[in-house]
């Protein structure tokens, strides 16, 4: 069972177990969990609310005596099949696509390996801690198995069972509403920006995007032709406001409203309203990037914008790039009813569907409860490099670099003094074998800010610290003397 998406407020009067109790209930009667589906453990689900386990037992309790939830033995809590269906009332739906059935300019990558697996590495997860025993005995176990129909050519929309199991998993962990017939598996969240784009954008259309943003989504979006209108961040996410006065030709505004790309920021609810307001108003789309929603460290994940569009505004896109390794290749559109045939049929002459043996195991990890328990327990292998990296440049850095923002991710934004060039910055680090971006290269227009963006998903806690002393070395300008006086090997990663 995914992770759990339940707003608890402890500065409210209401008890703890009431919020957990409601929170579940109206999970259930708003579609998010369905009859059948398995919810988490209390211990599981006290684990990621960040409160002790009796409140959950409480709320459980309750739940089960009014029946909404059934419990198996040896097999845990699930949804109970017999909640009347008149209390069940998914999100109203236009258009006649019918309901799935239910079942249980991009940057050049580095010029090798030992740079691609270098400190500092922006986008790269912990590849060195994926379950790859479990992964493989998956994988081997579909190949033997594939039935020759399954070795045809595929749906364009992607494995039924893998939509299903997607489905949940939005509905659940990020309060996304959405049916399994939404759902588009693609090669990952780059493929699925240029099918948007594809779909919602012609040449010489305006689309917006957060200024500074995501270089790939720069690129994606801009392919067809489109003209890229920068709309400046601040502390609150895109500033709406700038927005509007951008004027009645902007067709669709791209946005990394959970954390953004790159600076850090969530945009705040009042934002979020805006932005939809101004889709429904303009009849304009709204591309929503989650790309790494997962990890969180100073709050609970944050609901997705999706969930909050009463007017199916908004195409939700994410991938298991950077919650499982990037050479899974496969990330996912929720694209409103209104929408799907149009991104079906562009889907299939894009690249026609996503290998079906990939998506065969990523369903059964999925279903078998593996992403939840990777995801659990990447948060806190994550939480510890992130502060070993805040360390050691609090430690070597100081005051030469200043840190934006390291709520969430697998990287953080530190700001450069104006004077300084972060390119020549991140030249000299690559000679001392640290991986880097430069903040100036993610903005579109002329006004740009020098910092550097460090990725720290695929490097210990002990790394880290030793690439922050290196890199303190390259902003005192010490590394001039001896440009070569630290190698990165590869075998580092798992040091």
């Amino acid at each position: 069972m995914a992770t759990l998406h339940l707003a608890i407020d402890r500065d409210t009067g209401t008890p703890l177990h009431r919020q957990v109790y409601e929170g579940l209930r109206q999970a259930i009667l708003g579609g998010r969990l369905r009859p059948g589906q398995r919810v988490p453990s209390t211990r599981g689900l006290a684990t990621d609310l960040g409160i002790s386990r009796l409140p959950v037992l409480t709320a459980y309790d309750q739940l089960l005596h009014e029946g909404y939830l059934t419990g198996r033995t040896g097999s845990g809590t699930f949804v109970s099949e017999g909640v009347p269906d008149d209390l069940l009332r998914p999100p109203a739906r236009t258009g006649g696509t019918p309901r799935a059935p239910h079942s249980s300019s991009t940057r050049p990558p580095p010029a090798n390996r030992d740079q691609a697996l270098g400190p500092f590495q922006i986008g790269l997860p912990a590849v060195d801690e994926f379950p790859r025993t479990v992964w493989a005995r998956m994988v081997a176990r579909h190949a033997h198995a594939m039935a020759p129909a399954q070795m045809a050519y595929g749906d364009p929309a992607g494995l039924a069972e893998l939509r299903v199991a997607v489905a949940e998993h939005l509905r659940a962990a990020r309060a996304v509403r959405c049916e399994a017939d939404q759902v588009l598996i693609v090669s990952g969240s780059q493929a699925a920006l240029r099918l948007a784009a594809a779909v919602l954008l012609a040449r010489g259309d305006r689309v917006a995007i957060e200024e500074p943003g995501y270089f790939g989504a720069q690129t994606a979006l801009s392919a067809g032709g489109a003209e890229l209108v920068p709309v400046p961040v601040d502390a609150e996410g895109m500033m709406i406001a700038s927005l509007r006065r951008r004027g009645g030709r902007v067709r669709a505004a791209y946005v990394t409203p959970s954390h953004q790309y790159p600076l850090g920021p969530s945009m705040t609810a009042s934002r979020r309203f805006a932005l939809l307001d101004w889709a429904e108003r303009r009849n304009a789309w709204v591309l929503e990037d989650d790309y790494d929603s997962e990890f969180r460290y100073v709050s609970r994940p944050i609901g997705a914008l999706q969930g909050m569009d009463a007017h199916e505004r908004v195409v939700y896109i994410g991938t298991f790039s950077k919650a499982l390794f990037p050479a899974v290749r496969v990330g996912y559109l929720v694209v409103p009813p209104s929408l799907r045939q149009r991104f079906v049929s562009a889907r299939g002459a894009f690249d026609m569907f996503t290998p079906t043996l990939t998506q065969l195991a990523l369903a059964e990890f999925l279903r078998g409860g593996h992403f939840a328990r990777h995801l659990r327990r990447m948060r806190g292998i994550y939480l510890a490099r992130r502060d070993a990296l805040l360390a050691g440049l609090g430690r070597h850095c100081t005051p030469a670099l200043t840190i934006s923002n390291a709520d969430a991710g697998l990287h953080v934004a530190g700001f450069l003094a104006d004077r300084i060039d972060d390119r020549d910055v991140v030249r000299r680090m690559s000679r001392r074998g640290l991986t880097a971006m430069a903040l100036s290269t993610c903005f579109v227009g002329a006004a740009r800010r020098s910092g550097l963006l460090l990725g720290f998903g695929a490097s210990t806690p002990q790394r880290l610290s030793e690439a922050t002393r290196v890199l303190g070395e390259v902003l005192r300008g010490e590394d001039q003397a001896s440009p070569t006086s630290r190698k990165w090997r590869t075998h580092d990663v798992s040091a």
